[in-house]
């Protein structure tokens, strides 16, 4: 599922187009869209020019000059791309906008889960308003205040967008297992060291992520070893354990996240 580095990864991707006109979309499939039309989308954006992207959590937006602005979700499958326009389609390219220059800007999505929408400024307010603040941006003290007053697990607490936005699954482990910290620990019950080492942790692996374009499956980190048939920490060389936390699968240490 594309978290914060692969959605900052795309930000780059429609950035790499250029500050070009769309002369044409092409909605292959309409079960994409969210709360706007083939028609409407097509009257409001063809002939206006991309403006500056930027990203809020999981979520990427593109304005365009003198009109709406063009949301990207990308739910558990969704990824966007700049290429040629004669660039032959992939199997799951939902939505095309053709730029001058030749240029095309591809959202591509197996799952269709979440899609793309079309909306004012007020429309960006009211997502940006069910948000918390990005991930990058929140600092120490603010982390403590974010998760201090939750009920629940931790894990879950740092993966409610409300709370902190962009981080999922498996950044959430891999914080929490560098941190030292168990998933299900109740927000509320950590120390300071823990908010701590929570704050730099975080810091660390969102900055090598986005340098990566994703939560990258290194060796030495718990990403690399999750999916492996016998797990082991790459730390202690422990065997990892695996339950699910929030609904998703949550895999740690039980030695170094006692």
């Amino acid at each position: 599922m594309p978290e914060l580095p692969d959605v900052e990864g795309f930000r780059r991707a429609l950035s790499a187009c250029g500050r070009r006109y769309v002369s044409d979309i092409e909605v292959r499939d309409a079960g994409v869209l969210r709360g706007v039309t083939v028609k409407r989308l097509r009257k409001e954006g063809e002939g206006r020019r991309l403006g500056r992207a930027w990203r809020h959590g999981k979520w990427l937006f593109a304005p365009l000059d003198g009109g709406p602005t063009l949301v990207f979700h990308f739910g558990m499958t969704g990824s966007l791309w700049c290429c040629s326009r004669d660039e032959p389609f992939a199997a799951h390219d939902r939505l095309v906008l053709n730029l001058d220059g030749a240029r095309s800007l591809r959202f591509r999505d197996q799952r269709k889960l979440q899609g793309v929408q079309l909306v004012d400024e007020a429309g960006v307010g009211r997502i940006l308003d069910r948000l918390g603040p990005d991930a990058l941006a929140v600092d120490r003290g603010e982390l403590a205040d974010l998760l201090s007053g939750r009920r629940g697990a931790v894990k879950s607490a740092l993966m409610d967008q409300s709370v902190i936005a962009g981080l999922g699954n498996l950044l959430c482990d891999e914080i929490l297992w560098r941190a030292c910290v168990a998933p299900r620990t109740p927000a509320r019950d950590l120390s300071g060291t823990a908010y701590r080492r929570l704050h730099t942790e975080m810091g660390r692996v969102l900055r090598s992520s986005v340098r990566a374009g994703c939560v990258p499956p290194r060796r030495s980190w718990l990403t690399g070893r999750r999916d492996d048939r016998e797990p082991l920490c790459p730390r202690c060389n422990r065997p990892l354990c695996s339950s699910r936390i929030a609904g998703r699968r949550t895999v740690w240490c039980p030695r170094c996240q006692p």
